[in-house]
C-alpha cells in the first residue's frame, strides 16, 4: 500500500497563535508592500480545523499518493466528522495496517486508490477488515 501513517498526534484545542492576515490575495507575480493591507488576525486551528473534537494529525510515508499533493514526511489534517465518501482521501486501516488513500466506488465494488500511477488500485473485498479513520482535509508541508 506504499504511503503508511508513521505518526499519530491528537490536536490540542487550548493553543492559540492569531496571526496577521493580507486582507488582498497576494499575486504569484510581481511583489508589493504587505503591511499596507494587513488588517485582522488568522487563527489557522480555527481556519484549518471545523471540528476540534474530531480532529487528528499524521504524519506519512511513501510516495502513492503524491499526484493529490501528499509527499512522504507532509502532515495530514484527518477530520473523523466528516463522511467517508466516493472521491474522498482517507485515513483506513486495512486488515489492521494504516493507509492513506482515495475512495473509489465502481459498479458494487469498494477500492483505495493511489493517486501515482506507479501503485495499483486495491480493491477492498468481503474477507478483508476496513476501518476509516477520517477523511483528509489539508496536507501540510515544507516549500522548498
Amino acid at each position: 500500500m506504499d504511503l503508511t501513517v508513521t505518526e499519530i498526534y491528537g490536536f490540542d484545542q487550548r493553543t492559540k497563535l492569531p496571526l496577521p492576515l493580507a486582507m488582498n490575495a497576494v499575486p504569484a507575480g510581481f511583489p508589493s508592500p504587505a503591511d499596507d493591507y494587513l488588517d485582522k488576525k488568522l487563527d489557522l486551528n480555527e481556519f484549518l480545523i471545523p471540528h476540534p473534537a474530531a480532529t487528528f494529525f499524521v504524519r506519512v510515508k511513501g510516495e502513492s499518493m503524491i499526484q493529490a499533493g501528499i509527499n512522504s514526511g507532509d502532515i495530514l489534517i484527518v477530520d473523523r466528522a466528516l463522511e467517508p465518501a466516493q472521491g474522498k482521501v482517507v485515513i483506513a486501516a486495512v486488515d489492521g495496517e494504516l493507509t492513506v488513500k482515495r475512495i473509489e466506488k465502481r459498479e458494487d465494488k469498494l477500492y483505495l486508490a493511489a493517486e501515482n500511477p506507479n501503485f495499483k488500485l486495491i480493491e477492498i473485498t468481503p474477507e478483508q477488515c476496513l476501518t476509516v479513520w477520517g477523511v483528509v482535509t489539508y496536507a501540510i508541508h515544507k516549500v522548498e
